[in-house]
């Protein structure tokens, strides 16, 4: 049997995704990072308590066999831009050294559609530097998952997005085709895509997920 390692499980996508891991036979140890005690119980489920920046300096070093990424923020929740990228790429690539440094081959990270490096725009320019710079850690699997809007009920409010859901729920009969990856996604589709993804063994290099892939794979 074979070790999960998560990161962001407090989260819209994470929570969903642990719930998956544990109820997966794949994994028989399900081990969670996370900055605060989670509230969630399971015999399969250990937590390890830690600021990401500090996880270089763990006494014992995480060990698992797949990673799961689901950390990420708003620039408005982090407060500044300088915060923001301190998450979507300190957080994920301090999670990625240290699951690499403990075995794990294949890692499975939650990004943004988008995403690209040369962006004009802040948010999905970090996003396209974390995920390349993930693309060069040589895992033998890296699964990187690029929804569009995500759909699930938050601790925050988000007018934004709350007003760009109603308006892809308005939209949705048109988005079809090579548009269909702009439809909205639920983060339960999402987790279910990144385990099913994880089914099979062997190196496959670097997998990229657009939104509608996903919805076919997460609902499959």
């Amino acid at each position: 049997m074979a070790t999960a390692l998560i990161a962001g499980a407090s989260g819209l996508v994470g929570g969903c995704l642990l719930q998956e891991l544990l109820a997966a036979d794949t994994y028989d140890r399900v081990v969670a990072v996370a900055r605060r005690p989670l509230d969630v119980a399971h015999p399969k489920l250990v937590t390890v308590t830690t600021e990401f920046a500090a996880l270089r300096t763990l006494e014992r070093p995480l060990r698992g066999d797949d990673a799961f990424c689901c950390l990420g923020t708003t620039i408005k929740k982090a407060g500044s831009r300088e915060a923001f990228r301190a998450v979507d790429q300190g957080a994920v690539l301090a999670f990625a050294w240290a699951a690499q440094q403990g075995g794990a081959r294949r890692f499975f990270h939650v990004s943004s559609m988008g995403a690209d490096a040369s962006s004009r725009f802040f948010y999905t320019r970090v996003k396209g530097e974390t995920d390349h710079a993930l693309g060069v850690m040589g895992f033998d699997t890296l699964g990187i998952f690029r929804p569009s809007l995500l759909l699930g009920p938050r601790t925050e409010y988000r007018l934004g997005e709350r007003l760009s859901a109603v308006g892809l729920a308005l939209s949705e009969p048109f988005l079809i085709g090579r548009w269909r990856k702009f439809r909205a996604i639920p983060a339960e589709v999402v987790a279910r895509a990144m385990l099913r993804a994880s089914f099979g063994q062997g190196a496959r290099g670097t997998l990229i997920y657009p939104s509608d892939e996903i919805q076919d794979l997460g609902r499959r």
